[in-house]
């Protein structure tokens, strides 16, 4: 399939430049342009948001990569930014509540999203951008990209981004993290849990697009049944669980695909997924 390159904004020019849009085979690739530090701005997380919202909606859409330009993944939210609010009327509180919403909003969307996305990391994911690192269901990075949260070395502690990183990373590790604000290397991101694998600078791109390229090929019904059932059992006591993973799987076994592909599978050959 030849390969598509558009670009789509919300409310102007200017706002679709810091998200690019790149969409090949069923993979849409969504690369933050803002470096050096390709901060979650309110203008990046509207503009990410809406690339999101898309592709929910659009069938060519298998598998979704964020990905970033530059030698920053992210820093995280725009502390000047958030800063020149300080001088509003009421010192900035409406914009902070309205900034961390819409993070805890993004947050979700990824994990709602009908498909899988991947985090293909590059540098280094500090606060909210290390937040947007462990919201993704996969993520593979360089041997020298960096993580940290580093609220408590500037008065703050990385409440938000606790929330993503104690669902993605141990227990321990992540309280770790919290409380010194030390940045961990890859080796240690994947050790606590952060990171599926790591791979060298040259072949990311490479290795992300495989991984994507497989899961592109599964069933798009059995992957989005799958995700939304992985993201609820994992909350729920141990048999209320079962009970959950049981009445899924005979939904499962009551589908299209399911029946295309045990039919496929018995009678060796190759399944034809349903797409819609």
């Amino acid at each position: 399939m030849a390969e598509v390159l558009s670009f789509r904004t919300d409310a102007s020019k200017a706002s679709a430049s810091l998200v690019l849009r790149q969409l090949a085979d069923g993979i849409l690739r969504l690369t933050l342009n803002n470096p050096p530090a390709n901060h979650l701005s309110l203008a990046m997380m509207e503009t990410l948001m809406g690339e999101l919202q898309n592709a929910a909606e659009d069938d060519d859409v298998r598998v979704v990569i964020i990905a970033s330009t530059g030698d920053v993944f992210s820093a995280g939210h725009d502390l000047k930014e958030l800063t020149e609010h300080r001088a509003d009327a009421d010192d900035g509180e409406a914009f902070f509540e309205e900034t961390f919403a819409l993070a805890a909003d993004l947050m979700l969307e990824i994990t709602k999203l009908p498909k899988p996305v991947i985090a293909e990391i590059d540098g280094l994911a500090t606060a909210a951008g290390c937040q947007l690192v462990a919201s993704c269901d996969l993520a593979i990075c360089t041997d020298t990209a960096t993580f940290c949260t580093p609220g408590v070395n500037i008065g703050l502690f990385c409440a938000t981004p606790m929330v993503a990183l104690t669902r993605s990373a141990h227990r321990k590790q992540a309280m770790e993290m919290l409380l010194t604000g030390e940045t961990i290397d890859a080796s240690t991101a994947k050790d606590f849990g952060l990171v599926n694998r790591i791979v060298p600078k040259q072949y990311l791109q490479q290795v992300v697009t495989k991984y994507a390229s497989v899961i592109a090929s599964k069933s798009p019904m059995a992957i989005q049944i799958g995700k939304e059932a992985f993201y609820r059992q994992v909350e729920m006591p141990v048999e209320e669980a079962y009970g959950y993973a049981a009445e899924v799987m005979v939904d499962s076994m009551m589908t299209e695909d399911a029946e295309e592909g045990i039919g496929a599978f018995l009678e060796n050959r190759m399944p034809d997924w349903t797409r819609d």
